[in-house]
């Protein structure tokens, strides 16, 4: 593969998808199990193109097997106006919660009799689901459920995701947090697993021949296959009842809680009581990593007759690397935001990220793409392109999780009161405008009291 070959990340979803469809056309062809020839019969395609889709792929990765990209809508604005965007999302904190169609009738509605374009029901679902999750939590269940989720700092049990090279049994990436293990979790341990460690300690690395996970809708990602398809890696979900190789990485999870758990403070086994918790989980992860890379790799395994460590670095290998890091950060697609970009910069989790890149795009609104347990930089997508890698100053020179950064969000409370306010206010004026007004109430006129007859004065002619 070419150094100058295009990021996945500079591609479009359909245009990846494209790609993907392509690659599994040709796969046979490269893992040399069927000749080109058969491959063009099989599926009606002229030998020349998959001989030109073969040349690129080899050339460019998955990025090779699509066309340049083009905009049909091109000089035109896609942007909605402000308002339109506020209305959405004050639609949507409204209470009961209202369902995307109805709130895409309705923004439709006031759209053209205000001489906006009217949203698509896609656009209207991306903004409802970009929504602050505090700010629909305090809309729809109240202070007291934002206090719980935002403020109050609930002891939790984190949870474990590893990946065991199968020759030496060394852990070349693992994950804790509070997510249960899914897709975005297997695909960030991935990226961490392929790439270099900080710690010299650490040298597992490396792109795997083959990659062995879990099966089913919440560990399946297209993003990884994409991924797996431009670097080379054969991908491999295990099939219900068939678990291949997930007998000796759960050998290492038994190690954990035999080796490990039993003497960490706040440790209580399955069945017990809940122990008071006392470890932050940076605290707990630290003393992981102690554990893992002086004890579990330097522990002569049963099976091998080897430490771990000491197997991977024997005999000199050498594993395979991607061009750059860039190469894997389709990986964290998975973790999407929608912003929009400010003067001074893209403000997310109270911190300020910034690029030169940014200058030209104030109050566009892009898409930002981050890992939860390193908040120092973000990735900025502008219409579903990589636009540049944004830093924070004060995070740059040191990791920060997310779940440290949110525990000093208490003092945000009334920022996402006075936004959640703001919708409203916006909501009753849009939606008071466009709706009739009420008909007049009936007024009861009631009839006159009859009035008694006066008696005749007599009246004579003498008077």
């Amino acid at each position: 593969m070419t150094q100058g070959a295009l990021a996945l990340t500079a591609l479009s979803e359909v245009q990846r998808i494209q790609a993907l469809e392509r690659f599994e056309i040709i796969r046979p062809a490269l893992e040399k199990q069927v000749s080109q020839a058969q491959v063009a019969r099989t599926h009606h395609i002229p030998p020349s193109t998959i001989q030109l889709w073969i040349k690129r792929y080899r050339e460019k990765g998955l990025a090779g097997l699509v066309p340049p990209p083009t905009r049909s809508d091109k000089g035109k604005s896609r942007s909605l106006p402000e308002q339109a965007i506020t209305l959405v999302e004050g639609l949507a904190l409204q209470t009961p919660p209202r369902s995307a169609a109805a709130i895409h009738r309705q923004v439709v509605e006031i759209a053209k009799e205000q001489g906006w374009k009217p949203p698509s029901y896609e656009r209207v679902r991306q903004i409802i689901k970009s929504l602050d999750p505090a700010l629909v939590t305090l809309a729809h269940e109240g202070a007291a459920a934002y206090r719980e989720e935002y403020e109050a700092g609930k002891p939790a049990k984190p949870y474990l995701t590893a990946i065991e090279d199968d020759y030496s049994r060394m852990i070349v990436g693992y994950r804790l947090s509070f997510q249960p293990a899914t897709a975005l979790t297997t695909a960030l341990t991935l990226r961490q697993a392929i790439w270099r460690k900080e710690d010299p300690h650490w040298s597992a690395c490396g792109i795997p021949s083959v990659f062995y996970t879990d099966h089913g809708s919440d560990f399946t990602s297209k993003h990884m296959e994409q991924v797996a398809a431009d670097i080379g890696m054969e991908l491999v979900f295990s099939k219900t009842g068939v678990p291949r190789g997930r007998g000796k990485v759960e050998r290492f999870f038994r190690s954990v809680d035999q080796l490990f758990l039993q003497d960490v403070p706040g440790y209580s086994p399955q069945g017990y009581p809940e122990a008071e918790a006392v470890l932050t989980l940076s605290a707990f992860e630290q003393r992981f990593r102690t554990w893992l890379l002086e004890d579990f790799h330097r522990r002569v395994h049963s099976e091998t007759g080897h430490q771990p460590k000491e197997r991977w670095e024997r005999g000199g290998f050498v594993p395979r690397m991607p061009v750059s890091l860039e190469q894997l950060d389709l990986l964290l697609l998975t973790v999407a935001k929608t912003r929009r970009i400010q003067q001074d910069g893209i403000h997310f989790q109270n911190h300020r990220y910034m690029d030169i890149t940014l200058a030209s795009f104030v109050k566009e609104e892009v898409v930002i793409r981050y890992d939860p347990a390193d908040m120092g930089e973000i990735h900025v997508f502008y219409r579903d392109r990589f636009l540049c890698r944004a830093v924070c100053a004060e995070l740059s020179d040191r990791k920060v999780t997310l779940k440290e950064i949110e525990k000093a969000r208490s003092e945000r409370r009334k920022q996402v009161r006075a936004e959640l306010k703001t919708r409203e206010a916006l909501v009753n004026q849009y939606v008071e405008i466009h709706r009739a007004p009420p008909p007049a109430p009936k007024t009861v006129v009631a009839e006159p009291a009859p009035v008694e007859a006066r008696p005749k004065l007599k009246r004579y002619i003498n008077d």
